[in-house]
């Protein structure tokens, strides 16, 4: 099941006070990430940027590693909560559609699109970046399965659907890279989910002439 977080009202002051320090070495990290390379940032530089001991700091991330995954998983969560935002009663896909587009719209600032290339150009974070899809894949479905009721066929459903849009956007993201400059974010996006649609009937109606 999903947990929900607490309310910014019934955040008591220590529960605050961790948030801000863990946000205060994520953004220090990330800043230097970005102007010295992932590579020639110390966790030592870190947590003199954000502050912090040296304790403090593996308090909250394992590694400099997990600084960067850490904010690859506040997608994951902006993406859920576009999801249970979505109009009652709207049509499944349409609801992916629109809640994925509006995620990736709304991360894909000169912030986002930097990490996103530091991730690439960097082996460390690369070898691990497959791993963000898996945990996409699990929210996407926990998001879906509260809209559509946690039966086990509702589950089984929604876990095949999220593969799915998990699996475009792997590939959408790759096509990103190999885009025209100046190509716009928005109707990429929708570019490559009329592919999957169409992919998919074309799928369906092949997999019936099989039964």
């Amino acid at each position: 099941m999903v947990e929900l977080k607490q309310s910014g009202a019934a955040e008591g002051r220590r529960e605050r006070k961790r948030r801000e320090t863990r946000e205060r070495i994520e953004q220090a990290a990330m800043t230097l990430f970005l102007e010295r390379g992932f590579d020639a940032t110390t966790i030592e530089d870190i947590t003199e940027a954000a502050d912090v001991s040296k304790r403090s700091f593996f308090d909250y991330f394992p590694s400099k590693e997990e600084v960067v995954f850490a904010w690859q998983d506040s997608f994951a969560d902006r993406l859920m909560a576009a999801i249970l935002a979505r109009p009652k009663g709207e049509p499944r896909l349409k609801t992916v559609e629109e809640a994925l587009i509006e995620t990736i719209v709304a991360s894909a600032d000169e912030r986002g699109l930097a990490v996103g290339e530091l991730v690439r150009c960097t082996p460390a974070l690369k070898a691990r970046d497959q791993l963000k899809y898996a945990k996409l894949e699990l929210k996407l479905t926990d998001a879906l399965v509260l809209r559509a009721g946690d039966s086990k066929e509702a589950r089984i459903r929604m876990r095949l659907l999220s593969a799915i849009v998990i699996g475009a956007l792997r590939v959408g993201g790759e096509l990103w890279q190999e885009r025209s400059p100046g190509a716009p974010l928005e109707a990429f996006a929708r570019s490559i989910f009329a592919d999957l649609w169409t992919v998919l009937s074309e799928f369906g109606e092949t997999a019936k002439d099989r039964l």
